[in-house]
């Protein structure tokens, strides 16, 4: 049973440590150093992670956010995993697989000094992994699931163009919906896709085989 749902209990674990950081975060945004408390709206969640918080406070918040920072990237290496072994094409595969489990290495320290480089590796290796999943959906009947990779990649390269313009007015907006459209997504596809939805979809070897026969 723990087996089955650890995708959903991953998530459910970091989503409650990543609310209770946000809830005691002590106050301060880039726009306002005297703000109080976490602001949905002008915070980034890397705000949670900092030793003081932008108001010059301690921040009692990091520990909670570092431990949800835990659970998340080895949530979704799991997800990849399982992703991995219901897609019928084995490089691929492998992809989903390695790339998952080097994510969670990656992603883990984007809360050091290593922070903007290890967010950009981090970030390529996930949406990289999303992007060859959303190819083969494409291939399958799950018509409805189409839709959802299609508009979960439009919030990611909108927010990428968010970040390339500046624009930090609404980026960490776009920072929060990108998280909940990429974590539902991903909840959809760990239990309600199986590996017969691609098991009509031919490995790259079998094509040749059967073109030089």
């Amino acid at each position: 049973m723990i087996k089955k749902y650890s995708v959903l209990i991953g998530v459910a674990i970091s989503l409650i440590l990543i609310m209770i950081a946000i809830s005691i975060y002590p106050g301060g945004t880039m726009f306002d150093e005297y703000s109080i408390g976490f602001d949905w709206t002008k915070n980034f969640m890397s705000n949670l992670f900092g030793t003081r918080a932008l108001n010059g406070a301690e921040n009692p918040s990091r520990i909670w956010a570092y431990s949800g920072m835990i659970f998340l990237p080895i949530t979704y290496a799991i997800f990849f995993i399982n992703m991995s072994k219901k897609i019928p094409e084995k490089n691929v595969a492998n992809i989903l697989k390695y790339g998952g489990v080097a994510n969670v290495f990656f992603t883990f320290l984007t809360v050091t000094y290593l922070h903007d480089i290890m967010l950009i590796i981090s970030t390529t290796l996930f949406w990289t992994c999303l992007i060859i999943i959303t190819v083969f959906i494409l291939k399958t009947r799950l018509h409805l699931f189409k839709f959802f990779c299609i508009i979960s990649l439009l919030v990611f390269y909108y927010s990428v163009y968010l970040w390339g313009i500046s624009d930090w007015s609404l980026l960490p907006i776009m920072q929060k919906v990108n998280f909940a459209s990429s974590t539902l997504l991903i909840l959809g596809l760990e239990y309600f896709t199986k590996q017969a939805d691609f098991a009509h979809i031919k490995p790259r070897l079998h094509k040749k085989l059967a073109t030089n026969s």
